[in-house]
């Protein structure tokens, strides 16, 4: 029974959210988000990566779901959610958790079905897939999400991006190769 972590990163909240994969059976673990505050940027990373270290030590998962970055109109916000999403990444890696990438979009459709969805119809689903007395705040919705994206995949046998040793981005649809 694999677990798997999906996380929303963010640099001043972190949704994250544990499901169990049994066959074709989702069960939830559990969800939050890291609010990690106003203080310094590199104090605010290294929350995050203990945070995540933390829930990783704690609850045993064997995969993390991140979402991948998306080019942001502001690129500021774009390069601090990136190194937000490097701290995750290296909290799972050090962990020795396999890594796996969707778009927003490709987790939107895969929850949702509807590629464009919004904040409140992932909550919405989320709460319904996983039947939750209520719906996640956004952050740990977005992070269940991803979890189950990669869960909906698995039993698909859909082939899923994983993030390799010494990765390499060709120039086709993002995909990596090595």
């Amino acid at each position: 029974m694999p677990r798997i972590l999906g996380v929303d990163p963010g640099s001043r909240k972190t949704g994250f959210g544990i499901i169990e994969l049994d066959g074709k059976r989702i069960s939830h673990v559990v969800n939050g988000r890291l609010m990690v505050g106003d203080g310094e940027f590199a104090d605010r990373l290294k929350q995050i990566f203990d945070g995540l270290t933390d829930l990783i030590s704690r609850y045993q998962p064997e995969i993390m779901v991140v979402e991948q970055v998306f080019l942001h109109k502001n690129a500021d916000s774009a390069l601090k959610l990136g190194q937000a999403r490097g701290a995750a990444i290296c909290a799972a890696v050090n962990q020795q958790l396999q890594v796996h990438e969707f778009t927003a979009t490709q987790i939107k459709k895969a929850v949702v079905g509807n590629g464009h969805a919004s904040k409140t119809q992932i909550q919405f689903m989320m709460s319904v897939m996983l039947k939750l007395p209520e719906p996640p705040v956004e952050d740990a919705a977005d992070a269940l999400a991803c979890a189950l994206t990669y869960a909906n995949h698995q039993s698909l046998g859909t082939n899923i991006q994983r993030l390799p040793e010494g990765m390499r981005t060709s120039r086709r649809g993002g995909r990596y190769s090595r």
